[in-house]
């Protein structure tokens, strides 16, 4: 009988435990439901101009390059200028020879000389002929007209005579290379003597690039690619001379992003006076991102709650706190632009956490903090 109080005793205690136990358990669970948040500091979010410098790998390139070839099937016969040579618009660069069109320029002149003498003839046929029809009934009519149609057909005879040595002669002027800018022979690919041909497989004689202007190139990536805008100042370094600084502006903007690379290019104009810069050079471009402050807020980095569900601003609200997704832009020190579909003078958690939860309900004081 006493063994069985003891039983009993044992099982009551052991049930008062157990429903304590639950009775702090579900307690706790209620306020772990009720976010209780102290005070916290907050701020108003506000627009503002941000700028941030992004640095880049450029390429700079000849302003203008040209490879020359022959125009047409010839020999080399005289080389005017070598590998580094500076030469002016319209320079003699290389002359050429062609020696069967010596003998066509003499058939086609030739041509022409006979052609001038039947039209000749024949003109002076028609002008006997028109002063004697002046007497009457000495010449018909027909054969008047016979006459001027003849000497018309032969002057027409000359005239294309006369176009054909014209040609001829231009021919001959493109056996004379000039160059078609002023620049700097950078490479040269034939010799005295050589054979060179037109067409598939040719071979340039000389490649000309102007140097006194140069081209920077540079790809923005897309996320940047808006931050750009023309005139822009832009510095650059080359690693020939490190301790200087180059500077230039942006002066053309594609306008539409490379599918392969998704970045846009831009170019600069680079003077170039005193050759320190060579084409092929790879600078390092300092950039300096602007952002837009037309719907661009500014908000701490602190503010920005990065979870795996995203990136997201803690909004206070009504005395609830909204996980407000948002995307970032340019960053500058501890500040950084979102774009969303906050508002003006919204007002936001400045040091944001998952400990403050989507839709608790705000209890306690919320300090405003600019």
């Amino acid at each position: 009988m006493k063994a069985f109080n003891k039983s009993v005793i044992l099982y009551s205690t052991i049930l008062i435990v157990a429903m304590g136990l639950h009775s702090c358990s579900n307690s706790k669970a209620e306020k772990e439901t009720k976010e209780e948040i102290s005070t916290v500091n907050a701020f108003l979010l506000q627009q503002e101009p941000l700028s941030d410098t992004l640095t880049i790998a450029g390429e700079l390139l000849a302003f203008q390059q040209v490879d020359l070839y022959a125009k047409m099937n010839s020999f080399v016969r005289q080389l005017t200028v070598d590998v580094g040579s500076k030469v002016n618009k319209g320079q003699l660069l290389a002359v050429m020879d062609a020696p069967e069109m010596n003998a066509q320029q003499d058939v086609v002149s030739s041509r022409m000389q006979s052609q001038e003498a039947i039209y000749m003839a024949s003109k002076a046929t028609y002008d006997r002929l028109l002063e004697t029809s002046k007497t009457p009934g000495t010449i018909s009519q027909n054969d008047l007209e016979q006459a001027e149609a003849r000497k018309n057909a032969d002057y027409g005879q000359l005239q294309a005579s006369k176009a054909m040595l014209r040609e001829s002669k231009n021919n001959r002027s493109y056996l004379e290379i000039r160059a078609p800018f002023s620049g700097v022979i950078t490479s040269r690919n034939v010799s005295q003597g050589a054979f060179v041909g037109v067409g598939a497989g040719a071979v340039p004689l000389f490649t000309l690039q102007e140097q006194d202007k140069l081209r920077l190139i540079i790809q923005v990536p897309e996320s940047n690619a808006g931050a750009i805008q023309l005139g822009q100042r832009v510095d650059f370094t080359v690693r020939s001379i490190p301790e200087q600084i180059f500077t230039s502006k942006a002066a053309r903007l594609s306008g539409a992003l490379d599918n392969r690379l998704r970045a846009q290019r831009i170019e600069m104009d680079v003077i170039n006076k005193d050759n320190n810069l060579l084409p092929g050079m790879i600078p390092e471009v300092q950039l300096v991102l602007q952002a837009s402050t037309k719907n661009t807020f500014v908000v701490p980095q602190s503010a920005l709650l990065r979870s795996s569900q995203g990136t997201f601003i803690i909004k206070v609200e009504k005395g609830k706190t909204i996980w407000v997704p948002v995307q970032t832009g340019i960053s500058s020190g501890d500040r950084i632009s979102i774009f969303s579909s906050l508002s003006l003078q919204d007002t936001l958690i400045s040091n944001a956490t998952e400990e403050i939860r989507n839709g608790a309900v705000m209890k306690g004081q919320l300090k405003i903090v600019q």
